[in-house]
């Protein structure tokens, strides 16, 4: 369904020209009336006179409208980011290729890009030792961002890169962390085998002093104190708009149950990653609280590369998860879960309180298994989440307490691009992950999880972006998304002219607006964590609830051969003058 919203010209209403100096204002209410769109055009003046036929009557006047057609559209505007290179400062804390890095940047200032997206690597900046940061590399990139007039959002990235999807370099986390763990391999995620993955320290050892007299969370504590100390000017200057948390692997709120060094291939279920000392010993202890000190941690959810049938943990009609006992264990691993984001999305709402900025942490978009009873791969992720049970508002719930925006992946993804084996659900996914936020009343912003170029990617963002399209209130509308990644092929054409479509649409077939309160997006200094409800209540409102409604297809959809055309016809201008 095409939107006349979004294309009708705000110069030109039933043949009247609505220039900016006129005193004729356009007052557009959408009504849907049998599916359709139609609009009630209001004329408003400065209290001009009415004829009357008396002149003892006072005569008529009508209000001013104020709000234009443009303000009407910037109530829909969605901002766009872009992820900047995994590597663009490198292990040896340098800014490579910064000539090259300058070009980059004018182009995506050039193509209305809102701002950019980086990882702030915990390895890079904490590599000498403890409390021996590092900033200066982050700093000049910070200032070359700034003097391109883009805003910036950093990743508070306490993960090492390399491993997961999409990696195309390696940043271990510090070495000295990584030595304590040579001693004390416990403090890393390990499955039933065990096996340890280094990608992050195990939410086991959150509090536990292990590391030279510091908790895990007091050296993520540590390190966005140092950040903001040393970032300060970026902050007060309202260049850094947004600080995302990192919260486990890839900088995602989950266990590593699906890591390709350990063997994962996709659309393997995963494994429990709750193995270590620490975990295994926490669960006894729980397990004999209530009673089952029979109870053990899972030996029958299969390996990483298994199908849920392939298990007696996940199979179908009567597998462990439906039993006591598995439902016992996956309640009290997704609330450990629950409980390591809390605490740390505690912590950087302490550092970074009165700031003017927002604070975020991203969810995984785990879509293979989805459409299956057993939701296998989101429960080893942490994910308890199955048809009859929601696993996502109480995460929404928590980010809500803490001011935080929900960060989903997957944006991009239809099912029908899917293979059929892998039984997944990536529309239905977002669908529920995203109403969970809203219906909370929580800002939701979104990233594609795999690069794409095509209009048919983009379309399904700018789909879910705006879920009932171009609207009077701009709801329901995501926060803002970032595109994964910045790269020589989407610069390249006919990409970039792609890009700059999807631009054009997700900014409503506005400008480039420099002002966020004209959409809705003024930043107001950080508030304090609520705590007025406990964690263990968001745990039992689970009951599911059908998500928003989701327009079948955008109603700003990128038209076949549009961006090539506009390409040509732009290189035709060009030659011409």
């Amino acid at each position: 369904m095409t939107s006349v919203l979004g294309m009708m010209n705000p110069n030109l209403i039933n043949g009247r020209n609505l220039h900016k100096g006129s005193s004729i204002f356009v007052k557009v209410e959408e009504i849907k009336k049998r599916g359709q769109w139609r609009f009630s055009i209001k004329e408003k003046s400065l209290k001009m006179p009415q004829a009357t036929s008396s002149s003892t009557t006072e005569p008529k006047t009508t209000e001013f409208n104020t709000m234009t057609y443009e303000d009407k559209m910037l109530t829909n505007y969605v901002p766009v980011y872009v992820m900047l290179q995994l590597g663009v400062i490198t292990n040896d804390n340098v800014l490579e290729n910064e000539e090259n890095l300058k070009k980059q940047l004018k182009k995506l200032k050039e193509s209305q890009v809102d701002g950019v997206m980086v990882d702030v690597w915990w390895g890079i900046v904490e590599s000498k030792g403890p409390k021996q940061y590092q900033w200066s590399a982050y700093r000049n990139l910070f200032a070359i961002v700034q003097s391109f007039g883009l805003k910036l959002q950093a990743i508070m990235s306490f993960h090492r890169c390399g491993g997961n999807i999409g990696d195309d370099v390696n940043i271990p986390i510090p070495k000295w962390v990584l030595e304590i763990g040579d001693s004390n391999p416990d403090i890393f995620y390990t499955n039933k085998s065990g096996n340890r993955n280094k990608e992050c320290l195990s939410l086991s050892v959150d509090n536990l002093s292990l590391f030279r007299g510091r908790t895990a969370v007091e050296m993520y504590r540590d390190y966005m104190k140092s950040f903001r100390e040393n970032m300060e000017d970026f902050i007060s200057s309202g260049v850094i708009i947004d600080i995302e948390v990192g919260l486990g692997p890839a900088g995602e709120l989950r266990y590593p149950s699906y890591s390709e060094t350990q063997g994962w291939v996709f659309p393997g279920i995963g494994e429990f990653q709750c193995y270590d000392k620490y975990l295994r010993s926490d669960y006894e202890e729980e397990v004999r609280r209530i009673g089952h000190p029979e109870w053990k941690l899972p030996e029958n959810a299969g390996e990483y590369n298994n199908v849920p049938e392939q298990t007696e943990f996940f199979e179908y009609s009567n597998g462990t998860y439906l039993k006591e006992e598995g439902k016992f264990f996956l309640s009290w691993y997704s609330r450990k879960l629950l409980l390591h984001g809390d605490q740390i999305l505690d912590e950087a709402n302490k550092v970074f309180l009165g700031c003017k900025l927002k604070i975020a942490a991203k969810v995984s978009g785990i879509h293979w298994w989805y459409k299956t009873e057993s939701h296998a791969a989101e429960l080893t992720a942490g994910y308890y989440n199955l048809k009859t049970r929601d696993g996502y508002r109480a995460i929404a719930k928590m980010m809500g307490r803490h001011h935080a925006i929900l960060n989903f992946t997957c944006l991009e993804m239809k099912n029908t691009e899917q293979p059929v084996k892998a039984k997944s659900g990536p529309q239905e996914l977002v669908q529920q992950v995203l109403s969970s936020g809203w219906r909370e009343g929580i800002e939701v912003a979104g990233e594609n999880a795999l690069p794409r170029f095509d209009r048919n990617g983009y379309n399904q963002i700018i789909l879910n972006a705006r879920p009932n399209g171009i609207n009077q209130d701009g709801k329901p509308r995501m926060f803002g998304f970032t595109y994964l990644r910045l790269s020589d092929k989407l610069l390249s054409e006919p990409n970039f002219s792609t890009f700059k479509t999807f631009l054009k649409r997700m900014h409503a077939n506005q400008e480039y607006c420099s002002e966020p309160e004209r959409y809705n997006h003024e930043l107001f200094p950080l508030e304090r964590s609520r705590n007025d409800e406990s964690l263990e209540k968001f745990m039992v409102e689970t009951e599911p609830v059908d998500p928003f409604p989701w327009l079948e297809e955008t109603d700003m959809s990128i038209r076949p051969f549009e961006s090539v055309l506009s390409l040509l016809q732009s290189t035709f201008l060009r030659k011409k003058s």
